[in-house]
């Protein structure tokens, strides 16, 4: 039986698109207005949402794809050697100052255009330390073991043998907002051998394209690596980064920034067969208990609240039994979080456990800090039980929800429910304790301290592309910091003795 496929020319408000099997979406009479021949619509089956994508959009994301690609099939004459010396000629170039003058010049613009937009720009500046943390992640990179042809495994048989060979996987795209710098930390995946396209927002796509043009690819060049080895989607547009993510030629996806965002993206990729790594909602939990020792519980608070990061504590437990006992130098530790930074802190508290926190903190008033500038601000109010599945996204001014449980498995019950299985602590010297946290929080991460040591480098020694809660569902083949040594594939390989 023939089928007959055409191109779709036009929408009409109204019009009813099957997906999923079962299930229809209705065209938007603005969707239907903006259509043009030669665009695209896409719909997020798990939400049902309907996507446009100009068809200028798509053409920037295959071109970039295309050169990524075209570069692939060239990095099997390229030598461990020649990515050594690339990640030491981009990390010259950035120490160069000439060079970043250059990249700061830019960005000092973008950051001018972000904050007049409302955006926060906390993670958008290139200041020193951000330079200085791209630059040892870049030779980071040079003393790392290549999986590019290591061997995993070798079985023996009569006269021949079987080897297990670690190999390039392919084309790998990150998609990320406001984070310069992760333009340099990607780069990481050249390390095995693959090679990268960036799509970055509109925030740093002026920093991200003065580091590309000063900096990264004139590296590139130096050391003979083909152009494309390292590609920038030349849009901000989020047309053109879902785009990107339903490129099949893709052998990996990554996507970096807010929950939702971070969700559609990994859901496009899915759904057009592109495996997926995903970096979105975080926060971390941390659960007391009857053998929780107070000074530890607090210096693991204050040392979990120094910024907001993904690992940074967003979800503190009080077990009832000590709630009394803890609550204050849980406060206590809050406030010092708050005096470290300059600020005050906010706390939310579950309804039904308000009689446990001192009543005169929920009349106070406290200065914010938000992207869109200082606010004032109840210092403490009441939350749902299900808003602990909230992220609170802070600028300064530390913010964390409370919650009274009745013992550690309530607080895993509900950390398993509502939290996005990111990472866990548990504050306690018992040791069956701790191994009963640990076989049943559903987490990639869990420790018995503060949260921060969630990094890659900090933990692994190994510079990180990102970390992967268990939100939508346990990893296949890796834990949850995505690293250039961990973006690979395997060949198997026979040789027959003569």
């Amino acid at each position: 039986m023939s089928v007959e496929s055409r191109s779709l020319e036009r929408l009409t408000a109204g019009q009813e698109i099957l997906f999923g099997g079962d299930r229809v979406v209705t065209v938007s009479p603005e969707l239907a207005d903006a259509f043009a021949p030669g665009d695209q619509v896409r719909i997020v089956e798990r939400t049902g949402e309907l996507l446009h994508i100009p068809r200028e959009e798509a053409a920037v994301a295959a071109a970039a794809v295309e050169r990524a690609h075209r570069a692939f099939r060239e990095m099997g004459g390229v030598t461990d050697d020649q990515i050594s010396r690339f990640y030491e000629e981009f990390a010259q170039r950035l120490e160069s100052p000439e060079v970043w003058d250059e990249i700061a010049r830019v960005n000092a613009d973008d950051v001018t255009k972000a904050t007049q937009r409302g955006r926060s720009t906390t993670r958008l500046v290139a200041g020193d330390r951000l330079r200085r943390d791209m630059v040892d992640g870049l030779r980071g990179w040079i003393s790392m073991d290549s999986r590019r042809g290591q061997l995993i495994e070798r079985v023996e048989h009569d006269g021949w043998r079987a080897d297990l060979l670690g190999s390039e996987l392919g084309v790998i795209a990150f998609v990320f907002e406001g984070r310069p710098n992760v333009l340099a930390d990607a780069t990481g995946v050249l390390r095995g051998g693959n090679t990268v396209v960036f799509r970055i927002g509109s925030d740093a796509l002026g920093t991200a394209q003065t580091m590309m043009r000063c900096a990264l690819d004139p590296a590139l060049e130096a050391t003979g690596l083909p152009a494309g080895t390292a590609a920038l989607v030349e849009s901000p547009a989020h047309a053109a980064g879902w785009a990107l993510f339903c490129d099949p030629r893709l052998s990996l996806a990554v996507a970096r920034g807010s929950g939702r965002a971070v969700a559609t993206l990994g859901a496009l990729a899915q759904q057009s067969g592109v495996p997926v790594s995903l970096h979105g909602t975080g926060g971390a939990w941390i659960v007391a208990s009857e053998t929780t020792k107070a000074d530890v519980l607090e210096r693991a608070v204050v040392e979990s609240l120094d910024r907001k990061v993904c690992n940074t504590l967003n979800v503190m437990c009080l077990p009832r039994s000590r709630a009394e006992e803890l609550m204050p130098v849980f406060l206590a530790a809050m406030k010092r979080a708050g005096d470290a930074l300059g600020q005050a802190y906010r706390l939310h508290v579950v309804d039904g456990d308000e009689a446990f926190v001192p009543a005169a903190l929920f009349d106070e008033s406290v200065e914010v800090t938000r992207a869109e500038g200082i606010a004032r601000e109840q210092r403490v109010d009441r939350i749902g039980e299900a808003e602990l599945a909230t992220e609170w996204e802070w600028e300064q001014t530390p913010e964390v929800s409370l919650k009274i449980v009745d013992g550690l498995d309530h607080a895993v019950d509900l950390f398993n429910a509502y939290s996005p299985q990111f990472v866990a602590s548990l504050v306690s010297d018992d040791a069956d304790e701790a191994e009963r946290f640990f076989q049943r929080i559903n987490a990639p991460f869990v420790g018995d301290g503060h949260t921060r040591w969630v990094d890659g480098q900090k933990a692994l020694n190994r510079p990180e592309l990102g970390l992967s809660n268990w939100q939508s569902g346990r990893l296949f083949g890796r834990g949850g910091v995505l690293s250039g040594d961990s973006v690979y594939t395997v060949r198997t390989r026979v040789t027959t003795d003569r």
